[in-house]
């Protein structure tokens, strides 16, 4: 079990109680929006890396192109593996552990530190 899974099934747990309904679509949204905007850190980072080397590998627009079909593609990963029958499993690995003690303001901070990360490293030229 990876720690995207711990962090989905603490945010499922949390929106389970107060919008039964929602829940696995909160949940979901949120690992993607994470998986995002980590995946935007390292394109920044590996951006500004490559422009100091001098290195010409990607034009911008086919950059930003990339990185919606991956952000697509992550969203459909996760909405069915976390849709289905494997959910259920994890769930029912999760519910034997129950040390998870996550704040649920501190993971909505988490994306956002992240996407502030970007912005100051996208700045920094």
């Amino acid at each position: 079990m990876t720690s995207f899974d711990s962090l989905f099934f603490r945010f499922f747990q949390h929106y389970k109680t107060k919008k039964s309904i929602k829940a696995n679509s909160i949940a979901t949204f949120y690992i993607t929006f994470l998986q995002c905007s980590l995946l935007l850190l390292l394109g920044v980072f590996f951006a500004r890396f490559f422009r100091q080397m001098h290195v010409d590998t990607m034009s911008a627009s086919k950059a930003w192109t990339l990185f919606i079909l991956v952000t697509i593609f992550i969203y459909f990963k996760n909405w069915m593996q976390y849709g289905g029958r494997k959910r259920k499993v994890l769930n029912a690995k999760m519910l034997k552990n129950k040390k998870l003690t996550y704040n649920i303001w501190l993971l909505w901070l988490l994306p956002i530190v992240i996407l502030g990360l970007t912005y100051i490293l996208f700045q920094a030229t």
